[in-house]
């Protein structure tokens, strides 16, 4: 308590005339009196206008104070005013607007993280007023709030410094605060350091004054309007390197020092992007500057704080020399995501996190699109249909969720930050942006932005701005004039929905994709000219009961065998019928994948396809390829299609060699042996492992240990190889090892091929002299993708004691980074000598692992169902049942991941015991041939 006495002393000196008043007499602090609300959401009757924030972090004791006082506008009478705080220490709140100072009594309900400060002799009353509050806390130990942050230099010193991650629910752990997306407010920010270190925050810093004792302090500009879960600050000793855009805006990347010629790639991106966007929405950029930082430590990917985005280290930093063509295409696509985000998101932002999609399906879809226009050589679009591939594997399951989805506390928002609200909400809005046209969908997104600019939405906000598009309102500013789109000088193509009828519901349609959970099955069955539609839910584990009250409009597309014209066909109803001009060999619905849902092919309709794949492959796009080997084995999961029709369509995969059908076929005949490994099936895993080899041992064999060809021809030769090298394939085994030694000989000087580099660290990694030289190896490497590489080799290692190791020196957090560690976790339990060591592990450190990673937040999700997601016996199936419902509530026995993981469980069970003897008697078949 007198080191807190002393800082006061300290501050005192910055705010004399409130600290005087402290001084004059005792003031309340607590109170036993009831708390005056009782609900999770803040009453809307006080908002806040501005924050005036003061914070002073000391990075030697690991603790800061500040103090916030706050412009409220007060719509009602009141005698309590109610916001959010976590983990503060409140030292005295103030009542700044009557002619002397009044405290107010603070209460605490720790449950829903709120305060009450409550006058008990006086009435606030309508109209604009203002209260202080001092707080003190510690630096937070995990990664979200104001945390602490390490890293280590080129000589070994350890230095510390404090960064902010406040979405969704964490601003409350820095600052007393309305942290709700809806009260947006202005935020004027003071940052006290020490001279050694810096301070960066959303705004340009105005200057900076020396106060007594030598510290600094900084003064930042004003924001714009905006949530306090964008609100950002750090303090550190980072060096920085900027450019400015074509329009005039300041953008600046900072790393820790040994990492600053690693972030040109990054600037030179950020440039580009931003002006694509300032272009493309046709909204100039609001601040003066966009600043990019990398964050040594860090949980999610990145964070799109207005003017200040944060990232991993992995997700910004590129080095020429070890980065592969997949670490510059992530890269990229995360820094188009988060800059995308200052329009959908910062500028206008969803109301609640309910509707958190409006937010992230936007930054998700924008960043293949983006990137695809500004970045043509990244082939971005290649993996676009396996972010709607992964989407569709959580929204098959009954534990999915709508789009848009009521949530209360905190643990439910955190849950709603997965693959539903960003890849299925990207790939609807793909979905949408096919049937509108691209025109009409970027006219009602600007729409959408301009009238909205600085406020909060709902979904219908954007359905209404894309409905109706020809007609002209006040924001658009003759845009639509300019655009041709509207002027009636373009013919109206049949092709475009768009014109098929006068007034487009937008929101009907969209509704149904948004409201509800799951994706349809459409069923097609040909005869003659007629072409019958049905559809129905596509749910795994076939509950009727859970399927039959879905519909949607389904936005339909086909070719066929007499026209690669594509032809469009909104699905309204249960069942209907469309006719074409001639009978045809064959159809092909939801063409490149386009589309939100899957297609089976009744009465023998599969047939033809599988012909054409298999004599005349290239007649369908990449795309159209790899949907149809992902809709054959949706289908044999819920018993439509047979296994062995399924495995007959795969032969064709022998003469393929694009990226996408390619990984698709990997990702649906390679968990077929993971299952077997959770059982006793040597003879048939074996079998598997050796079917999918031959497959594809042309296209292996044909790959060059090198880094020529396009950036999805070398994802490919990486994807391929270290099937291979996992696979002990010869050829590559004995590349491999040939390499492996030569690094070692040159004691890691040799540059190995970004390629190839994480094939031969796999194949070193397998031996404990090999696996010891890449782990000293790792701790000597600053550049964060060869980093990433020898730590995923090292996982991949089948020697269980130095996993083991890992997992325990990243929980530690000393030697290896924690916030690495649910991702290795998750890698060892792919592993076969690994998976039982994962389970074990996560069970033991569960308590642990949810203190550090926020109960809900992704990463708890992706771990349960990533340690589990391949378990196939009842053993297992109990076995996680009985731990997880063990645990009491708020240690997360209500999560909805592990609803989801059990539920896979149990669908891995019906799989196994249903297909299995298919898959043996087509694999003893295929040997025979």
């Amino acid at each position: 308590m007198a080191s807190l006495c002393l800082c006061f002393i300290l501050h005192c000196a910055i705010m004399p005339v409130l600290c005087g008043v402290h001084l004059l007499k005792d003031e309340p602090m607590t109170s036993k009196q009831p708390f005056p609300w009782g609900k999770m959401r803040l009453p809307d009757t006080v908002k806040p206008l501005h924050y005036n924030l003061f914070i002073h972090p000391n990075l030697t004791n690991l603790n800061f104070l500040g103090t916030v006082q706050i412009q409220l506008h007060v719509q009602e009478e009141t005698h309590a005013i109610i916001l959010h705080s976590k983990d503060l220490h409140i030292i005295r709140a103030t009542f700044l607007s009557t002619a002397h100072p009044r405290y107010l009594t603070i209460l605490d309900s720790p449950a829903f993280e709120q305060i009450a400060l409550v006058s008990d002799n006086f009435t606030i009353s309508k109209g604009v007023h203002a209260i202080s509050i001092d707080y003190a806390a510690d630096l937070s130990e995990s990664f979200h709030g104001f945390y602490k942050g390490t890293y280590k230099t080129k000589t070994g010193e350890t230095r510390v410094m404090a960064s902010t991650q406040f979405e969704p629910t964490h601003a409350r752990q820095a600052f007393p605060c309305f942290d709700e997306p809806a009260f947006k407010a202005n935020f004027t920010i003071r940052v006290r350091r020490e001279p050694r270190h810096i301070a960066v925050s959303n705004m340009p810093k105005l200057k900076t004054v020396e106060q007594p004792g030598g510290l600094l302090d900084d003064y930042f500009d004003t924001s714009v309007k905006m949530s306090t879960y964008l609100v950002a600050f750090m303090v550190c000793d980072f060096l920085s390197i900027r450019k400015t855009t074509q329009h005039g805006v300041e953008i600046s990347v900072y790393a820790v020092p040994d990492k600053i010629d690693q972030t040109e790639y990054a600037l030179d991106t950020a440039v580009k992007l931003l002006d694509f966007y300032d272009d493309y929405f046709d909204i100039p950029y609001p601040l003066p500057k966009q600043d990019l930082a990398a964050i040594p430590d860090f949980q999610s990917g990145a964070m799109e704080n207005w003017g200040l985005t944060t990232y991993r280290e992995s997700g910004l930093l590129y080095d020429p020399e070890k980065s592969s063509p997949s670490d510059k295409l992530g890269i990229t696509k995360v820094i188009a995501h988060e800059l995308a985000h200052q329009w959908f998101g910062n500028l206008v932002t969803m109301q609640w996190w309910n509707d958190l999609w409006l937010n992230e399906g936007f930054a998700k879809f924008m960043e293949f699109m983006s990137v695809d226009i500004t970045h043509p050589e990244l082939q971005v679009n290649d993996n676009f249909l396996g972010k709607c591939f992964q989407a569709m594997e959580v929204d098959a399951l009954s534990s999915s969720h709508p789009i848009s989805t009521p949530v209360e506390n905190p643990a439910e928002i955190r849950e709603m930050f997965d693959d539903v609200s960003y890849r299925k909400g990207a790939c609807v809005l793909n979905m949408l942006r096919d049937f509108l046209t691209p025109e009409a969908f970027k006219i009602g997104l600007i729409r959408y932005l301009r009238r909205h600019s600085y406020q909060n939405t709902v979904n219908a906000d954007l359905w209404e701005s894309l409905s109706n598009v020809c007609q002209s309102d006040k924001t658009d500013q003759g845009r639509m004039k300019l655009e041709g789109f509207c002027s009636g000088s373009k013919p109206r193509s049949e092709e475009s929905k768009w014109f098929m009828q006068d007034q487009l519901d937008v929101k009907a349609i969209m509704d149904t994709w948004t409201l509800q959970e799951g994706f349809p099955m459409i069923t097609v069955e040909v005869k003659g000219r007629e072409v019958r539609l049905s559809q129905q839910r596509y749910l795994k584990g076939g509950d009727p009961e859970k399927t039959s009250s879905f519909l949607w409009q389904v936005p339909l597309t086909y070719i066929t065998s007499r026209s690669s014209t594509v032809q469009r066909f909104l699905l309204k109803m249960k069942e209907d019928v469309l006719y074409l001009p001639e009978e045809v060999e064959w159809i092909k619905f939801n063409v490149d994948m386009r589309g939100y849902y899957i297609v089976h092919y009744e009465s023998g309709g599969w047939d033809p396809l599988i012909s054409l794949l298999q004599h005349n492959h290239t007649a369908l796009s990449s795309n159209d390829r790899a949907s149809l080997i992902n809709n054959i084995f949706q289908l044999v999961s819920i018993g439509k299609v047979p296994l062995d029709k399924a495995l007959d369509l795969t032969l064709y995969l022998s003469q393929e060699c694009e990226v996408m059908p390619v990984t698709q076929g990997f990702s649906e005949l390679v968990p077929l042996y993971k299952l077997m490994e959770k059982r006793d099936m040597e003879q048939l895993e074996n079998n598997m492992k050796g079917y999918i080899l031959n497959l594809f041992r042309g296209l292996i064999d044909r790959q060059e240990w090198s880094d020529e060809g396009s950036v999805s021809q070398r994802i490919l030769r990486n994807y391929l190889l270290l099937f291979g090298c996992v696979r002990r394939h010869p050829p590559v085994v004995a590349q491999a090892q040939r390499l492996f030694q030569q690094w070692v000989e040159s004691n890691g000087t040799t540059r190995l091929p970004s390629d190839v580099s994480l094939v031969v660290y796999t194949e070193g990694a397998r031996t404990e002299a090999g696996w010891d030289f890449l782990l000293e190896k790792y701790f000597l490497s600053i550049s964060p993708s060869e980093r990433s590489s020898i730590k995923a080799a090292l996982a991949y290692s089948p020697l269980a004691h130095k996993l083991q190791w890992m997992l325990e020196k990243s929980l530690e957090g000393e030697v290896l980074k924690t916030h690495d560690l649910p991702s290795l976790i998750v890698t060892v339990s792919k592993n076969p000598k690994g998976y039982e060591l994962a389970w074990s592990f996560m069970r033991a450190h569960w308590y642990k692992l949810v203190s550090k990673f926020d109960l809900g937040s992704s990463s708890i999700s992706r771990l349960v169902v990533g340690v589990t997601d391949q378990y196939s016996t009842t053993e297992m199936l109990e076995e996680v049942r009985q731990f997880f419902g063990s645990l009491p509530p708020e240690a997360g026995s209500e999560l909805r991941s592990i609803q989801r993981a059990l539920e896979m469980i149990e669908e891995n069970i019906r799989w196994t015991d249903k297909n299995f003897p298919l898959l043996k008697a087509w694999l003893d078949k295929r040997q025979g041939v």
